[in-house]
């Protein structure tokens, strides 16, 4: 055998040998832009149904995942429910509460009133991991009327609240409010997120919110691949400007003229699929039959990944 004829012979049966460490490492690469579809209690609350039914109606709809309301999970708690009931039976509905929407004052100036907050965020913190919810929302309460907000000290709070979540097994996640005069943009959410200098810093962004608080999606790039575990999804029209616009406009995923399939894509999951929520709070919607909402929801939830997956060849 000639050496050019035994390189060859060589680089083939190393080239086999590779073969099963390659499809191995293929199959351990975390996939690509993929999603858990979720609901986000607010979308049925009008209906005022209650804790429990609440959960029933959006697992008999097909939803997996869940967000709930601290407010509405108290309410059941003070009418004597418990956590261990609740916890039993999101278990048997085949669900599992991805996020907790909690309104705890953690980042006002006054620290009197801050304080309150935070342990009003460390009870809450406590309900949620005991129930097994390993997130919560931190959006900017009380800090919602004035501007001028300093960001410095905004990320030195929410690393302070990053730190009660270690301990509390709970991550709370920065939510931008496009509503407020603080916290209303993504560079804003970003800078705090990156500036508190934790490692478990997380975004909680809206399609609503943007479009209400005047960020562009195209600005959805800077945001790492794994600064965001849930997006609220929605949709809106623009014949409606932003500072007119109102929580109770928001529509179907979908439905209207946001730049859905972009805002997606640009969410590019990596290591864990991020939860997209749907969060609407839609008047017209509130007094229709609640499954038939959930389930219409979540149909239109399941097109936009399907046209986005197939757009950009997923």
């Amino acid at each position: 055998m000639s050496r050019r004829d035994l390189l060859k012979a060589s680089g083939a049966t190393a080239g086999m040998a590779l073969v099963p460490e390659m499809a191995q490492a293929q199959m351990n690469k975390p996939s690509k832009n993929t999603f858990r579809l979720s609901l986000n209690l607010s979308t049925i609350m009008g209906q005022n149904l209650g804790f429990i039914k609440e959960l029933e109606v959006a697992s008999q709809a097909g939803f997996r995942s869940v967000e709930i309301w601290v407010p509405t999970l108290e309410k059941y708690l003070a009418s004597g429910g418990s956590i261990q009931e609740a916890k039993k039976k999101i278990s048997d509905l085949g669900l599992t509460i991805e996020n907790a929407i909690g309104f705890a004052q953690w980042i006002v100036d006054d620290s009197s009133v801050r304080n309150k907050g935070i342990e009003q965020l460390k009870r809450e913190m406590g309900m949620l991991a005991e129930l097994g919810c390993k997130r919560t929302a931190a959006p900017p309460m009380g800090a919602t009327a004035e501007p001028g907000l300093n960001l410095k000290a905004a990320a030195e709070r929410y690393r302070t609240i990053l730190e009660l979540g270690d301990q509390m097994g709970v991550i709370p996640q920065l939510e931008m409010w496009g509503h407020s005069k603080n916290l209303h943009r993504v560079a804003d959410v970003l800078f705090v997120a990156a500036e508190s200098g934790h490692p478990k810093a997380k975004l909680l962004l809206d399609v609503f919110h943007i479009y209400k608080g005047g960020s562009s999606h195209e600005s959805l790039h800077l945001v790492g691949e794994n600064s965001i575990e849930v997006f609220h999804i929605n949709d809106y029209v623009t014949s409606i400007k932003p500072d007119q616009i109102k929580d109770a406009d928001r529509i179907y995923a979908g439905d209207g003229e946001a730049p859905i399939d972009k805002i997606v894509h640009a969410l590019k999951p990596s290591a864990q699929p991020v939860v997209l929520s749907l969060e609407l709070f839609n008047k017209q919607l509130y007094a229709q039959d609640p499954l038939v909402v959930a389930k219409t929801g979540l149909e239109k939830m399941k097109a936009v990944v399907q046209r986005v997956n197939a757009q950009y060849k997923v």
